[in-house]
């Protein structure tokens, strides 16, 4: 009778730990090649398992371009499995700095990015977190082309907006305010109809963000030598020589490590607006966001390195176009 009830027990429990133990579906929206930041946010994502990635679509300006940088660094990874989709092309001012870099990888044709997040959803109903670390231009056009299959994502996890502090706001000195963060206010109207959609936003804004990946983490992430962390110093390099600027800022990275570990940047419910300008307000209201307003980067460090310096993925030897 024991034994019977064990075995009962059992098959209560286990399908339970293994639904736990399943890697989480993400679609990472991405304007990689710009500042550095997005790299590392690719990275973290793909040397994580408590995370699938279904595809990474490439957003804002030359996104065909951004497309073939990801290619080459999902082949420098081992990852060309993942694949890859170019998303809504726009006009940008924002310098390319990896340009040279993108450039080297293989030229290929890829499907439209908008088309797969949808057929994805429509696939996995409730089941994929979008993880939106760029401009919301293909969010827009997927929920102006079909509201209600965008409804059925699980989550949107996205840097964007800026609540209490903006730009340099680090809490050394009395904070000037919030930015216009560049993410909302490079397409206010897609921003705003992603707040208003109904699915579960989970918002890392500037707040939370500036995270100053410094000297002593380079140097520690030059001790080590695989295809992937060789790109990303090449990348960093690249990054510094267009920018003038020798510190990243990992904003971008906030809001993949949250997708794993929420614990890092504890988030509060509220109602954003986005205004004209592409401030993000906190008003009154039923909330439509959890917002994290602060982080701490020894912990977001301490999560972080060990997967940049512990990963192991090794690629193929023809990632450079011919």
């Amino acid at each position: 009778m024991k034994s019977k009830l064990l075995i009962f027990m059992m098959l209560l429990v286990l399908p339970r730990l293994f639904a736990q133990a399943a890697p989480e579906k993400v679609i990472l929206d991405t304007d990689i090649g710009d500042d550095i930041y997005d790299a590392f946010a690719v990275t973290l994502a793909l040397a994580s398992p408590e995370l699938k990635v279904v595809g990474i679509t490439s957003a804002w300006g030359d996104t065909e371009l951004r497309s073939r940088m990801l290619d080459r660094l999902l082949c420098e990874a081992g990852r060309s499995d993942v694949p890859v989709l170019t998303g809504v092309k726009t006009e940008s001012k924002t310098p390319f700095s990896q340009e040279a870099w993108a450039h080297a990888g293989e030229a290929r044709p890829h499907h439209n990015a908008v088309d797969f997040l949808l057929d994805e959803i429509r696939k996995n109903p409730g089941e994929i977190t979008l993880i939106a670390i760029a401009p919301l231009t293909n969010i827009g056009a997927a929920m102006d082309r079909d509201p209600a299959t965008f409804r059925k994502l699980k989550r949107v996890v996205m840097m964007g907006g800026s609540i209490r502090r903006g730009y340099g706001d680090l809490g050394f000195a009395p904070a000037h305010g919030p930015d216009a963060e560049y993410n909302i206010a490079m397409d206010v109207a897609a921003a705003r109809k992603l707040f208003q959609s109904g699915v579960p936003v989970y918002m890392m804004p500037l707040d939370s963000t500036q995270l100053a990946f410094d000297e002593t983490k380079r140097e520690m992430l030059s001790m080590v030598s695989t295809p992937l962390t060789d790109s990303l110093q090449v990348l960093t390099a690249e990054w510094q020589r267009v920018t003038h600027q020798i510190t990243p800022t990992l904003f971008d990275v906030m809001a993949v490590a949250y997708a794993i570990k929420p614990e890092l940047c504890p988030a509060t419910a509220m109602h954003i607006d986005v205004d004209g300008a592409g401030f993000t307000r906190e008003v009154p209201g039923t909330p439509n966001a959890n917002v994290c307003l602060e982080s701490d980067s020894d912990r977001f460090f301490q999560f972080l390195m060990p997967r940049l310096l512990g990963q192991r993925l090794q690629g193929s030897s023809s990632c450079v176009g011919k």
